[in-house]
């Protein structure tokens, strides 16, 4: 048994074929079927239904995912717990949401690497609820997500990273006109409603009786931006403090009264935390979003 085999099988598990892992872990079709079969001769038991056209776990192979997943844990654990002086090194699994990947993640990630060049960090994309599925799973560490989150496995704790206002956007020079009259006299760029942002903003659209023509439906926010920046409509958005100043150039105002906040967090399972790795990942973001005084929940 190898540990690589074993993140076969749990790439496998997450992904739900071969082909799949075989492009995550970096490995061939024929290279991932070598590994399962050797992992099933050492355990003596079949990992998955071969009578199904798509792989399918048997009951033992549950079980060893489940123990794949935690030893590989315990593996990765150890160069964070040997290592020397105040230099991480080890891997770090983290998801995000759209809005933290295209605004403070990257930056705080490239000063991470820089002060850190052997600390590793993995970064999946998703939506706060299925990413606080997959830290519950054992598939992520920890995850960049937005409070509150729905569904919200219990055994999951957060600290609070930076907090953002609602803010209504449009194209330049509508300075003049009141938070209603803009979102009701031009087009309407929403945010998706499947995201919990999405179904914030359209719930106090609706709170505030306010009757909007969408013209688009976007899941990126980096792309909203543009589309306003353009002139194609107006829309709502969380910002930060930092982000609000780099949109000098358009109509911003507050949405709702009071204004709409979100606070951005990060997920770790309160059973496994990730230790100097979420501290160090959390102060880079911090630093990054320009909040000071945040303290955790």
């Amino acid at each position: 048994m190898s540990l690589r085999a074993l993140r076969t099988l749990v790439a496998i598990a997450q992904y739900g074929s071969f082909a799949r892992a075989a492009e995550a872990v970096c490995l061939t079709q024929s290279a991932i079927s070598l590994h399962v079969r050797s992992l099933e001769e050492d355990f003596n038991a079949p990992l998955f239904d071969r009578t199904r056209r798509v792989p399918v776990l048997t009951e033992a192979g549950h079980r060893a995912v489940e123990r794949a997943r935690e030893i590989l844990a315990l593996y990765d654990g150890i160069a964070a717990e040997l290592g020397e002086g105040s230099e991480l090194t080890g891997r770090l699994r983290i998801g995000a949401i759209q809005t933290a990947l295209a605004g403070t993640l990257p930056m705080a990630l490239a000063a991470l690497r820089q002060a850190h060049p052997r600390f590793r960090v993995q970064v999946f994309s998703g939506m706060s609820a299925e990413l606080a599925i997959r830290i519950d799973a054992g598939e992520l560490d920890a995850a960049i997500t937005t409070e509150p989150v729905k569904p919200y496995p219990s055994g999951l704790v957060s600290t609070q990273l930076y907090q953002e206002g609602f803010w209504i956007i449009g194209p330049p020079g509508l300075g003049a006109l009141d938070a209603k009259s803009l979102l009701q006299e031009y087009p309407f760029i929403r945010f998706d409603r499947r995201a919990w942002v999405g179904r914030t903003i359209d719930s106090e659209l609706r709170r505030m009786r306010v009757r909007v023509q969408t013209d688009m439906e976007l899941d990126s926010q980096e792309a909203i931006v543009k589309m306003v920046a353009r002139g194609l409509g107006v829309a709502v958005v969380p910002l930060s403090s930092r982000e609000l100043d780099q949109l000098s150039g358009l109509t911003c105002l507050p949405f709702a009264e009071p204004q709409r906040q979100r606070r951005v967090v990060l997920l770790e399972r309160e059973d496994r935390p990730a230790g100097r790795f979420a501290v160090a990942l959390v102060d880079a973001i911090r630093a990054q979003a320009g909040n000071e005084a945040i303290h955790e929940k």
